[in-house]
C-alpha cells in the first residue's frame, strides 16, 4: 500500500500520538463506530487509536479503521492533527474499498453511516466537533452535549 508523504506529528508533552479516518460514501455519508460499552464516554466516534510502536500514523489509521468498522479503506488525504483529551490525533479522509461491518472486531458494537448534517447529533464527544466541522458537518453546536 503506497502511503503518502506527509509531515511528522510531534504532540505537545504528556500527549500520545493517534491516528484514524473519516470514511466517506461517495455520496456524503460518514461511517462511525459505536465502542463497545461506550468505551472512553463515547456513544459514537471516527474510527482512531494510538499509535503502535513502529507502526506509521497510515498504517495506524488503516488498522484502526478495519479493527473497529471492519471496512477496508484507501486514505485519500490529511484532514488534520486534532487535540483530544489524551493525545494528539492525525486525522485523514478515507474510502471504503472492501470489507463488510460484519468482520469488526470486538471493540464495536456497532456502525452509523450518518449524512454529515446529523454528525453532531451522534457525536457525543466534543473534542470531535472540530473533524466533524472540517469534514463539512457544518459549525459546531455552541453547546456540547457532554464535558469530554
Amino acid at each position: 500500500v503506497a502511503m503518502m508523504a506527509e509531515q511528522p506529528l510531534v504532540p505537545k508533552p504528556g500527549k500520545s500520538v493517534g491516528a484514524g479516518v473519516i470514511i466517506e460514501e461517495p455520496d456524503g455519508r460518514v461511517w462511525l463506530t459505536a465502542p463497545t460499552n461506550a468505551f472512553g464516554g463515547y456513544s459514537a466516534t471516527y474510527p482512531k487509536g494510538t499509535t503502535d510502536p513502529g507502526l506509521s500514523l497510515q498504517g495506524t489509521a488503516l488498522k484502526e479503521a478495519f479493527e473497529e468498522t471492519g471496512l477496508k479503506v484507501r486514505i485519500t488525504g490529511i484532514v488534520g492533527d486534532f487535540e483530544r483529551t489524551t493525545s494528539v490525533a492525525r486525522m485523514y479522509r478515507a474510502v471504503r474499498v472492501g470489507g463488510t461491518p460484519v468482520d469488526m472486531g470486538w471493540e464495536s458494537q456497532a456502525l452509523h453511516l450518518a449524512p454529515k448534517s446529523h454528525l453532531y447529533e451522534l457525536l457525543n464527544g466534543r473534542a470531535d466537533h472540530p473533524i466533524a466541522e472540517a469534514v463539512g458537518a457544518g459549525p459546531a453546536p455552541k453547546k456540547p452535549k457532554s464535558l469530554f
